[in-house]
């Protein structure tokens, strides 16, 4: 696994590290070598399972995901939660042919630059989601809403990655078959800014012609 990280988020014309991590739909590992010459890679890191808009995003990718594979993208969705853990949610929730994988140690968050921010910044953010929440909550007030209007349990080793991650960034990044970043989306995680959003499916769709090519 790679130990590389830098200091802010790739962007596109950066070259991407190799990150190994262990295999959530399937056994064994995934490297990101093994896409470099074969095909361009859609990634998202999120933090874990625990995280209901990290859930969402995973479901976006997985229904994307047949349109990206028409054009010859790959995708491959990371989650901090612990392998086991991952794979029991995913045998319940499942994403039919998306590859997932497993970084509980966020090495591939720290090496695509995705930084944490501090406990004061996550503490300090309201959010005001109407449809959603009832009023505007506090993150972990959040959390716990939708996590218990949506029926997730909440294990040991979510509990875990729960006190690590809050402050963690996600992100997604679509990577040419050179492993050259061609378009990435970040998360801001600031006090008076829209959080938790998801990228812009039809600009990833076209990046992904183009790429494609």
């Amino acid at each position: 696994m790679s130990t590389r990280s830098v200091d802010h988020p790739l962007q596109p014309g950066d070259r991407v590290p190799n990150v190994v991590l262990d295999a959530i739909s399937r056994e064994g590992k995934i490297a990101l070598d093994d896409f470099r010459g074969h095909s361009p890679l859609l990634i998202g890191l999120f933090r874990g399972l625990h995280c209901p808009f990290c859930r969402r995003h995973v479901a976006a990718m997985a229904y994307l995901n047949p349109t990206l594979r028409e054009k010859g993208v790959q995708s491959l969705a990371v989650v901090n939660t612990p392998v086991e853990r991952a794979r029991l949610y995913f045998r319940y929730h499942p994403i039919p042919d998306l590859l997932a994988a497993s970084d509980p140690v966020r090495a591939s968050h720290q090496a695509f630059g995705l930084r944490e921010v501090g406990i004061d910044t996550v503490m300090a953010i309201r959010l005001d989601l109407p449809g959603e929440l009832p009023e505007p909550m506090g993150v972990m007030a959040m959390d716990e809403f939708l996590n218990e209007k949506e029926g997730y349990q909440i294990t040991d080793a979510d509990q875990q990655m729960m006190t690590a991650d809050h402050g963690q960034l996600v992100g997604q990044f679509l990577i040419d078959r050179e492993g050259i970043v061609r378009w990435s989306f970040t998360e801001v995680l600031e006090a008076g800014v829209q959080t938790f959003k998801g990228p812009n499916s039809q600009e990833l769709i076209s990046v992904a012609s183009e790429i494609a090519l």
